[in-house]
């Protein structure tokens, strides 16, 4: 949202307060208070009918200052979200010579008394970012302000969705030269935000817009440092935009809350902030592997989807999970938890069946309750259901005739809700696909008197972990995963999550990986997309690339809407392809096992923007076309016709998976390849972890491990960290000498290693 006109003025029909000068400043034991007057005070006098800002500093974990900007502090304070790694009087605080500062971990903010308002954040002495004129403010939007997307008017609602507020508290913090901002959820545009206006406000909008699935009010810098805005209502972010020179962030009220996470790159503020939002779950080592849908419109019964099973065995395809999406359930009453006894006659039989073949079976779910549905009367008479200021069951034709939602905020609609996943769960459904719960209106009354425009993105939330607790109670942990489409900040807690409906394209298949990178700059360990795109029907070659793409991406799941994703419908190569790439995953289980530890350890990401892994090398910064999965595997996806990827090696000597050659990075590179190949190669200096295993991901990790070193790492002995399917660890030292290389286990036993 838009307040100013140009650098002097205020837009028609806004008045601000702005914090003019620390006037007073008050350094507790673990905390600061200042007082911010909204003019410079000349005298005793000019305090007279004048407002100001109050702003308080702490610190709820090491190296992560709080900042809370209060106007009037006689309101509700705004929800804000759940900080499971929130630890008690954080940081040590000093006074004099004009300043006062907070020390939190290596992260110092300090507060300079008098005019103009400045608050420094520094890491380690290394300026981070920081507050100075006109940088915090409240503005009041007069009866007469015009709304619009107009100059003269208050910019930035987005129609239908938003109605404007009386009290906005806008922030303001630097924007360095050269400084580039990421995250701020799943964004579908350039993974860079510089120059975009970002609402905060999860919307259905599909990956080809410029709204989102997955809203997360966190953003990470290229300056090591990133800024969480903790309100769950709607946020609306100018990435240098209405400031040139600054991030600006904006929520209605009279407060403004921010946390500002430093590091000593960007990977280690991703492991901060997770460290405090919480981090990922571990996920079972059986849902990496290759998921087959029915997909959504499509006609399918017992022998459809029997055929689609023994069309990938008799064609020796690996397959990990079969998914059932909406139409398992009659229609008209989705969400009811049965199955549709015209076409799954017998499910339990069903499900066994599928397990005894060794699948995993995941079944499609909404928190959305059809009219029709068995479940509708009895969870409106419980007082389940949303209801309107009325008393009366909201209810729409948006999707489902009559449906109404599940109110999470309500204890025993929770326990309710779970109780339908259970009941799924000991049929022998294995995961479950949570998708909707974006579409969360704001004219409604929550059990627990939330306020509706707070309640909108986290809904998400609540719904996420009621399922994947249910789960998790279920199967024990370890053993719980979702295919999510909804999320808001700490929504990483409940994986995985995949990016929602795309388009059969290439544009597609690129706009797919941007929303990937971005919600992996937002602190989400796991991600995944619909193979081929979701509407319409890709042509064979959009698909064959797409395979690739996949199947090396954490999760890998083929899924449409109105056509099915086996790879025979399209031709024999994409059989063949299908083959290759996914027998590739499976045999990369050890090396992605490790990944997925440390994206649970430390909050770091299965697949990762460049600059994660490369913060120095200026070129990697605004890489959107390629990523890393992992640490050490850089993967360019093939988004042409033609075959032919351009893509960035940074320094060293990079080495192709797929066909051994190596190459000397620093430098772009252009290269042709065929629907069985793209650009995969192995960071200078790997150790790449290969199982002997290639046709299901769930297995002994040790048996026939090998270890291969890429050219590129250093001399003598180093430790390599093997992580099992049920997240023991084991450690590998593995010793390069010259020309030789040998491993072994701690107990003694030997690892076949070789040098690349």
């Amino acid at each position: 949202m838009k307040f100013t006109d140009g650098f002097w003025l205020l837009r028609s029909g806004v008045k601000a307060t702005y914090a003019a000068e620390a006037y007073e400043v008050t350094a507790e034991p673990n905390s600061l208070s200042v007082f911010a007057p909204g003019k410079p005070m000349k005298e005793r006098a000019t305090s007279l009918n004048l407002g100001g800002l109050s702003v308080d500093i702490d610190s709820p974990h090491p190296g992560i200052a709080r900042v809370r900007v209060t106007h009037h502090a006689g309101g509700t304070p705004p929800k804000g979200f759940e900080f499971p790694g929130e630890a008690d009087a954080q940081g040590a605080t000093a006074s004099g010579s004009g300043k006062a500062t907070l020390t939190t971990g290596d992260l110092t903010v300090t507060v300079t008394e008098g005019k103009p308002f400045s608050i420094d954040f520094a890491w380690k002495g290394r300026r981070l970012t920081g507050l100075g004129h006109k940088s915090l403010a409240h503005m009041a939007l007069t009866d007469d302000a015009p709304v619009s997307a107009e100059p003269a008017g208050v910019a930035g609602y987005a129609e239908g969705a938003l109605a404007p507020h009386a009290d906005y508290m806008v922030g303001q913090l630097d924007l360095g030269v050269g400084e580039t901002i990421y995250g701020l959820g799943e964004r579908f545009g350039p993974l860079v935000k510089n120059g975009q206006s970002i609402d905060i406000w999860n919307a259905d909008g599909g990956t080809s817009s410029e709204q989102s699935y997955k809203s997360v009010p966190f953003y990470l810098s290229s300056a090591g440092y990133g800024v969480l805005v903790n309100h769950t209502a709607h946020v609306s972010f100018e990435v240098g935009t209405e400031a040139v020179e600054r991030v600006q962030f904006s929520t209605p009220g009279e407060v403004l809350e921010f946390l500002v996470v430093g590091g000593e790159d960007i990977k280690d503020v991703l492991d901060r902030y997770t460290g405090l939002t919480g981090r990922p779950a571990r996920v079972p080592a059986w849902s990496y592997g290759l998921w087959l849908s029915t997909s959504f419109t499509t006609d399918y019964d017992e022998a459809t989807l029997m055929s689609f099973v023994d069309g990938m065995r008799d064609r020796d395809l690996p397959l990990s999970v079969v998914h059932f999406d909406c139409f398992w359930m009659r229609e008209f009453t989705w969400f009811s938890g049965e199955w549709d006894e015209r076409v799954f006659p017998d499910p339990e039989g069903l499900l066994a069946r599928l397990h005894e073949r060794g699948l995993k079976v995941s079944v499609w779910t909404n928190s959305y309750i059809a009219g029709r549905s068995p479940l509708f009367e009895e969870a409106a008479a419980a007082g389940y259901l949303l209801h309107r200021p009325d008393g009366s069951v909201f209810q729409w034709d948006w999707w489902q005739g009559g449906m109404g939602l599940v109110d999470f905020t309500n204890p025993a609609a929770v326990d309710w809700f779970k109780g339908i996943i259970r009941t799924l769960l000991r049929q022998g459904v294995d995961s479950i696909k949570a998708d909707f719960g974006e579409r969360v209106p704001t004219d409604v009354a929550w059990h627990d008197g939330s306020d509706p425009y707070e309640m909108h993105n986290l809904y998400a939330q609540l719904y996420n972990r009621a399922v994947f607790e249910a789960i998790e109670e279920e199967r024990g942990v370890g053993e719980a995963i979702l295919f999510s489409r909804s999320a808001t900040a700490g929504g990483q807690r409940y994986p995985l999550h995949w990016g929602g409906d795309n388009t059969s394209s290439f544009a597609s298949m690129a706009e797919s990986l941007r929303g990937g990178l971005s919600l992996a700059s937002s602190g989400f360990g796991f991600w995944s997309h619909d193979i081929g795109g979701f509407e319409g029907t890709p042509d064979p070659g959009v698909f064959k690339r797409w395979l690739a793409f996949g199947l090396l991406s954490s999760h890998s799941r083929l899924h449409g809407s109105t056509s099915y994703r086996v790879p025979w419908a399209f031709d024999d190569e994409a059989v063949e392809i299908t083959r290759h790439f996914a027998r590739l995953k499976n045999r990369l289980m050890p090396y992605l096992l490790a990944a997925g530890d440390e994206a649970a350890r430390r909050g770091t990401p299965v697949l990762r923007p460049m600059v994660l892994e490369f913060p120095d090398d200026l070129a990697c910064r605004y890489l959107d076309r390629q990523y890393m999965l992992g640490g050490s595997l850089l993967v360019a996806p093939v988004m042409s016709p033609s075959g032919e990827v351009s893509f960035y090696l940074p320094d060293g000597v990079w080495t192709s998976v797929l066909s051994g050659e190596q190459v000397r990075g620093g430098r772009w590179v252009t290269e042709t390849h065929g629907f069985d190949s793209l650009p995969l190669y192995a960071r200078p200096g790997a150790i790449i972890a290969w199982g002997a295993e290639f046709t299901r991901p769930d297995y002994d990790v040790t048996e026939g491990l090998e270890l291969d070193v890429f050219p590129g790492g250093p001399l003598g002995e180093r430790t390599f960290r093997l992580v099992h399917g049920d997240g023991a660890v084991d450690e590998i030292t593995v010793h390069v000498d010259g020309g030789h290389a040998t491993a072994a286990f701690a107990d003694g036993r030997e690892v076949t290693v070789q040098l690349v």
